[in-house]
């Protein structure tokens, strides 16, 4: 009995160090949203692929960056279709959960621009769902579309939303990700999550 309750508690050392790694790194992301950035330059999306990639209990990997987007919105503020935002994170969330049978850079490029791709689509239909500026017709929510595409494309705030979230998402994602790869080869024990 005592034999297995000091491999049990082994276990749960081993977890503890790879566990904060990766908490700290969803959290350094929440906090970088709290900086100065172009609009939709942010590594929202990447802190949902990261967490649902890593973290090994899947609870967890939705508490943890759910808590942290939270966290920083409590900062910055709600507005009308942040369940759109939340409902693109939780999903993203889901394909880390995929990404991790196969972690390679093709890979989580791929999940990069998959997660900006529906992140751009739930928003900007959040954004045309019940908006008086766009008629609700479908002419109406590809207008939402196309002005989600060209919006803040002047140069002074980025490339366009969408481009910014995309910019954003690949930049994050392969800085957690390659910090993270680059980690555990200096100490295996990071691995454990």
């Amino acid at each position: 009995m005592l034999v297995n309750q000091n491999k049990k508690t082994m276990k749960n050392n081993n977890l503890k160090p790879g566990l904060i790694f990766i908490v700290t790194v969803i959290l350094f992301g929440a906090f970088m949203r709290l900086i100065p950035h172009w609009p939709n330059l942010t590594p929202v999306a990447a802190m949902a692929l990261f967490g649902g990639t890593w973290l090994s209990r899947k609870y967890l990997a939705f508490v943890i960056p759910f808590a942290a987007l939270f966290m920083s919105d409590l900062i910055l503020g709600f507005h009308n279709s942040m369940w759109a935002v939340y409902l693109a994170f939780g999903i993203t969330v889901t394909m880390g959960f995929y990404l991790r049978k196969k972690v390679t850079a093709g890979n989580v490029i791929m999940a990069a621009l998959g997660s900006s791709i529906l992140f751009f689509l739930i928003t900007n239909f959040a954004a045309w769902l019940g908006n008086p500026l766009y008629p609700q017709t479908m002419t109406g929510l590809m207008g939402s579309y196309v002005a989600g595409l060209a919006f803040f494309n002047d140069g002074n705030y980025g490339i366009s939303f969408f481009l910014n979230e995309v910019t954003g998402t690949l930049f994050y994602s392969g800085l957690f990700f390659g910090v993270y790869a680059l980690a555990k080869k200096k100490f295996p024990i990071l691995a454990l999550a």
